[in-house]
């Protein structure tokens, strides 16, 4: 059974999803304190975090930031519908992905589904690795190495970076990649995908030769470079 944390401050809102959530068949727990919400995910093993913006004591955004200098546990923003300056921030600070309020029932248990799924995998032995030049990619530990060094990635920018790697030379179009990864499929004005590659980059070591890693093909998608 998944763990799910829920930190938001609406007790009626809290209610309703711990009953949808364990009719779904997750344990879900809750706090409406920003800094208990930050303190219980840290001190707890959770499979994902449902993270509001607006909360008591230290907002959503702290939370996040304070909870990726110690985990890549997966987080969910729940955000203001309209508010599209949070969504940017969230992914940008490393949110997986994010639900705008108010939201459908059904689409909150897709959404942390398709998020589950992408971490859920344990079963890959270490010795199974995806290599690409001097990056190694190990599915099943969720582990990516540069020579000696093991580089941390959100779930999300994993699985974006895996399903790049898989098709090394090849052109993968944002649709698929969104469909793939991000479990949704691409919507206009949507730039989720964009800022979870653009932290991606962020993350990996340049290239020796001075050639960047991923390329985009505009109007066409995405290409990791061999």
């Amino acid at each position: 059974m998944s763990k799910i944390l829920l930190i938001e401050d609406d007790q009626d809102l809290c209610e309703l999803l711990q009953e949808l959530l364990q009719l779904e068949g997750f344990d879900l727990h809750y706090c409406q304190d920003g800094k208990q919400g930050l303190d219980t995910a840290l001190k707890n093993d959770f499979d994902i975090v449902l993270l509001d913006v607006m909360l008591p004591s230290m907002n959503g955004f702290d939370i996040l930031k304070s909870l990726r200098q110690h985990s890549e546990m997966p987080v969910l923003m729940l955000t203001a519908r309209g508010d599209d300056i949070d969504r940017v921030v969230g992914l940008e600070i490393g949110a997986d992905d994010y639900l705008p309020k108010p939201f459908n029932d059904r689409e909150l248990v897709a959404r942390i589904k398709a998020i589950l799924r992408r971490t859920g995998d344990k079963t890959v032995p270490s010795s199974e690795g995806l290599t690409a030049g001097d990056l190694t990619l190990i599915p099943g530990r969720q582990e990516l190495w540069y020579q000696e060094n093991n580089i941390e990635l959100t779930s999300t920018e994993f699985a974006l970076l895996h399903a790049l790697l898989q098709q090394q030379g090849q052109i993968i179009s944002k649709e698929l990649l969104s469909e793939t990864v991000l479990g949704k499929k691409l919507m206009p004005f949507d730039r989720s995908l964009d800022m979870h590659l653009s932290n991606l980059r962020k993350k990996l070591p340049e290239r020796e030769d001075g050639r960047p890693r991923v390329k985009t093909v505009r109007g066409k998608g995405y290409i990791w470079l061999d």
